[in-house]
């Protein structure tokens, strides 16, 4: 009987033991799996936290490039608008100092100038009561080749730049006229009080010997005065009306030439300026055989307005 006890005590021992070595023997496993799973939890946390993460970089990134280009747009109008005003600032300066004259000088496109000197002919003067081919009688007196003369007329600005052609060279439209006078002499048997050809003794009476010129002629001037005070100018071809007086042997008085000419002029002060000039009338074939082409040389004042 004891035997029996003792054998099943054993056998619940063995049992007991192996139960206790099969515990023992399965418990890392299930700890292992356990660890195995957090671990696998844990990753798929951490994949899924890349992945959002991956998600908000792409989105920003996405929203930097849309920032990036609105930045480019922007910057592209902002150097436009820079361009425009530049243009804008280089058209204002420029116009600025076009209409501002040098230390003060006010842009006037009109110049009234009066004129004054000395004029030679380049030939004596005949005439129906001067020296006569046709009545050869009385005192037949001519008048010297030179004159004085006096004269005004006025400079119209066309352009200030040659009409973008020729900077800094303005053209102008003038218009001007002169009275030259060669003297008073005795005069022929015409001009006698009362004439010879009456029978009358010589009592000759004085006869002026003059000329009237108006002309029409376009006026180049350099050195704009925004710049310079100093500027020269040339009429290249100009159109002139002579009248003289007395008028020739066959009654004519009025004849057309051509007009040249050439000049310095200095501003002085503001809008008023001086100048000197010398011009040349050129008066083809003469009138009914008299010639009136010459020159004149003299000076000027002006005014701008």
């Amino acid at each position: 009987m004891k035997y029996f006890l003792q054998k099943e005590k054993l056998i619940n021992n063995f049992v007991t033991s192996s139960l206790l070595l099969a515990l023992v023997a399965s418990s890392p496993q299930v700890l292992a799996q356990d660890s195995t799973s957090q671990r696998i939890k844990q990753l798929e946390n951490a994949l899924q936290e890349i992945q959002s993460e991956l998600s908000r970089i792409k989105a920003e990134s996405a929203r930097t490039q849309e920032i990036q280009t609105e930045l480019n747009r922007v910057k592209a109008e902002s150097a436009q608008t820079t361009q425009k005003v530049d243009r804008i600032q280089q058209v204002t300066e420029r116009s600025q100092q076009e209409s501002m004259d040098f230390e003060g000088v006010s842009e006037k496109r009109t110049l009234l100038f009066f004129r004054g000197g000395y004029a030679r002919s380049d030939s004596l003067r005949n005439g129906t009561t001067l020296e006569s081919r046709v009545v050869p009688l009385g005192a037949q007196e001519q008048a010297g080749r030179d004159a004085w003369y006096v004269g005004a007329g006025f400079d119209y600005q066309l352009t200030r730049d040659g009409w973008g052609f020729i900077p800094k060279t303005e053209i102008d439209a003038e218009l001007m006229f002169e009275y030259k006078q060669f003297g008073i002499v005795a005069g022929n048997a015409l001009a006698n009080e009362p004439s010879i050809l009456a029978g009358a003794p010589l009592n000759p009476r004085g006869v002026t010997v003059n000329q009237f010129t108006l002309t029409a002629a376009p006026k180049i001037k350099f050195n704009h005065f925004a710049e310079y005070k100093i500027r020269p100018w040339i009429i290249p071809a100009g159109l002139g009306i002579h009248v003289i007086s007395p008028p020739s042997e066959s009654v004519t008085y009025i004849a057309p030439g051509i007009m040249f000419g050439g000049g310095v002029e200095y501003n002085i002060w503001r809008d008023f300026f001086v100048g000197v000039d010398a011009r040349y009338h050129y008066v083809p074939g003469g009138l009914d055989g008299s010639s009136f082409s010459g020159m004149t040389t003299g000076g000027y004042v002006g005014i701008g307005f």
